[in-house]
């Protein structure tokens, strides 16, 4: 595979070598020896999500509280994503930075996002179904979730009309307001 880092440290882009001929393609999306060689983390999977979605439809921004921590490793499946991830990380470099990456089933492109970074996407397709492997168990009321349309962000979505979006993430808080409620992970108890 061939893998970048992305502006957001500790979050990286892996593109999967494939191997084509008459019948189709083949290709690795997951080797977790290579996911902890390039993060320098380890990484195990405990817990495996797909959500499908409709066009237009913005999901996140998500993130789990720190402990636990959850850190994902996120591909497109079926259809195709804007996929974006904010650094929300307390004393990081580039805290509020985001990195932006589309996401669709013909390239296999995965995205990982370490703990402490925010996930969301914009679905481009009916029918886009992305899957996550977590390196965390599901552990009900540690989910951080942060206004996709904050201004504070403004995070570039690209969509045309207003975007199909859950009740929750809507009235989801700004980034300043977790921030003033001491929701979001610390950078030094993240990187270690």
């Amino acid at each position: 595979m061939d893998v970048v880092e992305t502006r957001v440290p500790g979050a990286f882009v892996f593109t999967p070598k494939k191997i084509s001929d008459e019948r189709g393609s083949f290709f690795e999306a997951f080797r977790y020896d290579q996911v902890e060689e390039v993060t320098g983390r380890p990484f195990r999977p405990e817990q495996i999500n797909y959500s499908v979605s409709r066009w237009n439809t913005l999901r996140g921004i998500h993130g789990v509280a720190v402990p636990p921590g959850q850190a994902k490793y996120v591909t497109c499946v079926r259809g195709a994503l804007r996929d974006i991830v904010v650094d929300l990380r307390v004393g990081s470099p580039t805290f509020g930075a985001h990195q932006v990456t589309q996401l669709d089933a013909e390239s296999g492109r995965c995205v990982y996002v370490p703990e402490g970074v925010g996930h969301g996407f914009l679905s481009l397709t009916d029918d886009a179904c992305i899957c996550y492997v977590v390196s965390t168990r599901h552990v009900p009321g540690t989910q951080i979730d942060i206004n996709p349309l904050d201004p504070d962000l403004a995070l570039p979505w690209g969509f045309g009309e207003p975007p199909l979006m859950s009740e929750k993430d809507a009235k989801a808080p700004g980034v300043r307001a977790a921030l003033a409620s001491g929701l979001l992970a610390d950078w030094n108890d993240v990187r270690s």
